[in-house]
């Protein structure tokens, strides 16, 4: 189960299923894509950035072998994950407790991280004789560094939030207030100028669309207003236009 929840301009998503410690089966999957699907189109307007959470004891302790049915799943999972990489606003995992598995899966998908210090991350695949595919290989690496990724991928090991935080792979410690608040805050920015900076991040060279993106920004009436309001000593009032 998921919820969806509205808190100002930032939605709070927040998995459900604490009698599994939020482990996704093939349910819980299709309802976070129905989920992204529908902020998509308020991205930048009446949503300006996300946060994903898990209710109390984890995050998420993985896949939920006995909901899940071989390819399928799979095939959504992967969907998901990459629906969370395309949305044009910041995404926030607010983890307390274990990500373990597809919860390591959805942390990594998200644009930041705020945990909570004891918080445990990693991916046990090899425990189970499977292979997650190649767009986690690389995307653990890269958000966690390539050291993090093969001690978790290749020993089954896991860290902390501590131990992740000190790399930079965790930008902050704390709980879901502390991620709400920075989310909060976030939820002011310019949502052209993120939006063409996640496009940027997530894609490795300056192809048509971040160049239109880039002169989108660069024309915008939030320019404007940014500029105004420096010059004023203001805090600007950003549109999305």
């Amino acid at each position: 189960m998921v919820k969806v929840e509205r808190n100002d301009a930032v939605e709070v998503i927040t998995l459900d299923r604490p009698e599994r410690r939020n482990a996704l089966d093939h349910a819980t999957v299709s309802e976070l894509i129905d989920a992204l699907e529908r902020l998509d189109a308020e991205a930048g307007r009446s949503v300006r950035s996300v946060v994903l959470t898990g209710s109390p004891p984890a995050f998420c302790a993985g896949a939920d072998l006995n909901g899940v049915e071989e390819g399928v799943f799979a095939t959504d999972l992967g969907k998901m994950l990459r629906s969370f990489t395309r949305l044009s606003i910041p995404v926030i995992a607010a983890v307390d407790g274990p990500a373990l598995g597809a919860g390591t899966q959805l942390v990594v998908a998200c644009d930041l991280r705020v945990a909570t210090p004891g918080s445990v991350f990693g991916v046990p695949a090899a425990r189970l004789g499977l292979v997650v595919d190649h767009w986690t290989v690389r995307r653990v690496a890269t958000e966690f560094t390539p050291p993090i990724a093969r001690a978790m991928l290749v020993a089954a090991e896991t860290a902390t939030a501590e131990q992740l935080h000190q790399a930079g792979a965790v930008h902050r410690l704390g709980d879901l207030d502390a991620a709400l608040e920075w989310a909060n805050r976030i939820a002011g920015l310019a949502p052209l100028t993120m939006a063409a900076h996640k496009y940027g991040l997530e894609h490795a060279t300056a192809d048509d669309t971040f160049e239109a993106l880039l002169a989108e920004a660069w024309a915008s009436a939030d320019a404007r207003e940014g500029r105004t309001a420096f010059l004023e000593k203001r805090r600007p009032d950003f549109t999305g236009s």
